[in-house]
C-alpha cells in the first residue's frame, strides 16, 4: 500500500506524535481495523461501572449484610463496635464507638486495592475509562504517555504489598464459608443453597487471588536454576496454569463476591428464606 512520506499535520502547529509521528507511515486513517474493535472496551467500562455502582451503594448502606449464618464479604471481617453481631463470626472490635461510618469501608480497601492493582484490571479499566489504548492496532487520543512512572499511576507498583493483605482477607472468607454449614439457629451440619454459592466464591476468590502475577513471581520468581528449587519450581508452574486464566477469574471472582452479598442481602430483608439442602 502506498502512504506517502509527509505525515498528517495535526492542525496545531505542534509536532505530531504518536501515529502521526515522523518515523510512521503517513497513513490518514488513525487506525485500520474494520471490526467492532470498540464492543470490548465498552463491555469491560459497563460491567465494572455496574460492580462499581452496586458496591459502593452496599458498602455505604451499612444494613442487611448478615443473615445467620451468613456474612456478607463486603463486610467481612467486621472491626468496628457499631458492627452486626455474628454468633461465632468475625467480628472484631478493633475500632470503637468513635467510628460511626460503615464497618465496611475499613476492610474493602484491601480488596479493592489489590483488584485495583492487579495487572489484567489496569489493562481492563485502563482501555475502558481512559482509551489507552482503547484495543490492539488503535491508536490512543493522547498526545504523550508516561506510563506509571508519575503520581498517581506510580502507586500501582503496590501491587505485590497488596497481595499479601489479600491472602489474610481471603482466609477469612474460607472462616465464613465453614460457618455456612450450621443453621440459622447456629446448629453445625446443615447446608443451604447460601453454602453452596459461598463455596463457589471462595474457590474463585482462591483462585483469582494465587493466579495474581505477583503470587508467581514470589514463588518461582528470580530463580537462576529451576532444578535446584524442585518445590518452588512445581508451584510456579501451577500459579502458572492458574495464571493463563486470570482474566476469568478476575471477572468471575468479582461476579461471585457481588452474587453472595447480593444473596445475603435478599435473605437479611425477608425476600425468601434459604432453600435447605441437608
Amino acid at each position: 500500500m502506498a502512504t506517502g512520506t509527509e505525515p498528517p499535520s495535526t492542525g496545531r502547529g505542534a509536532p505530531a506524535t504518536g501515529v502521526h509521528s515522523p518515523s510512521r507511515a503517513a497513513i490518514a486513517p488513525r487506525h485500520l481495523r474494520t471490526d467492532r474493535w470498540w464492543l470490548a472496551p465498552a463491555a469491560t467500562a459497563a460491567g465494572l461501572l455496574a460492580f462499581i455502582a452496586y458496591s459502593t451503594w452496599r458498602a455505604f448502606a451499612n444494613s442487611d449484610y448478615y443473615a445467620a449464618p451468613y456474612v456478607s464479604p463486603f463486610y467481612s471481617p467486621c472491626l468496628a463496635e457499631n458492627c452486626v453481631p455474628m454468633r461465632g463470626g468475625p467480628n472484631w472490635e478493633v475500632f470503637g464507638s468513635w467510628w460511626g461510618l460503615s464497618p465496611a469501608l475499613l476492610i474493602l480497601v484491601f480488596p479493592l486495592g489489590f483488584r485495583l492493582t492487579c495487572y489484567y484490571y489496569r489493562k481492563a479499566y485502563y482501555r475502558g475509562f481512559w482509551a489507552s489504548p482503547p484495543a490492539c492496532a488503535v491508536a490512543e487520543p493522547h498526545a504523550t504517555y508516561t506510563g506509571e512512572t508519575r503520581f498517581p499511576l506510580i502507586l500501582q507498583n503496590l501491587h505485590r504489598y497488596f497481595f499479601y493483605t489479600a491472602l489474610p482477607v481471603a482466609a477469612i472468607l474460607t472462616y465464613d464459608t465453614a460457618l455456612t454449614f450450621r443453621d440459622a439457629s447456629y446448629e453445625w451440619g446443615h447446608a443451604g443453597l447460601g453454602t453452596v454459592i459461598f463455596l463457589i466464591n471462595i474457590v474463585l476468590i482462591w483462585a483469582y487471588t494465587l493466579s495474581c502475577h505477583s503470587c508467581r513471581h514470589i514463588v518461582g520468581g528470580r530463580l537462576r536454576h529451576f532444578s535446584r528449587h524442585p518445590v518452588r519450581y512445581r508451584l510456579w508452574s501451577w500459579v502458572g496454569r492458574l495464571n493463563t486464566r486470570h482474566m476469568l477469574l478476575a471477572w468471575a471472582s468479582l461476579i461471585s463476591v457481588a452474587l453472595c452479598d447480593l444473596y445475603v442481602y435478599l435473605l437479611a430483608t425477608g425476600t425468601f428464606d434459604d432453600p435447605r439442602i441437608f
